[in-house]
């Protein structure tokens, strides 16, 4: 993985917020651009480049452009609430398209970054192809569900008693260097995707989730109600499915089938 061929870039987004960009492989003859998301509390690096998974798609023909979310790993991290409205990491992701000139793409994430490309879709995003990982039909429809859980621990930060979910979850938020404040801000920019507009995506799209994951709903739902969907099962559960040899694969069988 240290020697993937890395570029950092940085583009404007949404109220000109420094968004950072790791462009992972060479635009080479024959290459595909594969915008890739990562998850809430984590950043490009630790979702994509950690665990081998864009070394694996590199090796596939790819070149991935992988931002990491306002708030979060090199991006601007304002603690003004006013810089974190609805819908802001969807504005971010589409100023990406543009800014880099994206025109024939394929477009994923994982978790957070899945309900994010599912924004991008109903904004009028076009890729080829998109890949959501980590996510299930409720975590698209009712994004909050999860808000409480991730408001308490960040608001209760060195209080949880060691190897339970909160103290885990604190447990990653430091292992990526997070901003609890950013962090805590970012819960308002969630929006909620009607069923009936998802049900209205027509690109293939592949719907990988953990075996043990339901911090997001089903998967199986998401990808039934997808007019292209297909849902391939990965072991492990949300937080270490991510981690896995297999989500890299699943990612690589989809987009070169």
């Amino acid at each position: 993985m240290s020697d993937l061929p890395i570029e950092k870039l940085e583009i404007q987004g949404l109220g000109g917020l420094p968004i950072a960009v790791h462009v992972v492989g060479a635009k080479a003859s024959g290459s595909r651009d594969l915008v890739l998301i990562h998850g809430y509390f984590s950043n490009a690096w630790t979702n994509w480049i950690r665990y081998g998974h864009a070394a694996r798609l590199v090796e596939a023909g790819f070149r991935l452009i992988l931002p990491d979310l306002r708030g979060h790993g090199e991006s601007g991290k304002p603690h003004d609430v006013s810089a974190y409205p609805p819908d802001a990491l969807t504005e971010d992701g589409l100023a990406l398209v543009e800014q880099l000139g994206l025109t024939d793409y394929d477009l994923g994430g994982y978790s957070l970054g899945a309900r994010t490309t599912v924004r991008m879709l109903a904004r009028g995003a076009a890729p080829r192809r998109v890949i959501l990982a980590g996510m299930g039909l409720r975590g698209l429809v009712q994004t909050l569900d999860n808000g409480g859980y991730y408001r308490k621990v960040l608001t209760n930060l060195g209080t949880f008693e060691r190897g339970t979910s909160e103290w885990m979850t604190e447990a990653f938020l430091k292992t990526t260097k997070g901003d609890p404040v950013a962090m805590l801000h970012i819960l308002n920019t969630f929006v909620d995707t009607p069923r009936e507009v998802i049900a209205g995506f027509q690109q293939p799209t592949e719907v990988i989730c953990g075996a043990d994951d339901r911090d997001n709903g089903v998967a199986q739902e998401l990808a039934d109600l997808l007019p292209n969907g297909r849902y391939v099962e990965i072991p492990g559960n949300h937080m270490n499915a991510v981690t896995r040899k297999e989500l890299g694969q699943a990612m690589v069988e989809f987009l070169t089938a």
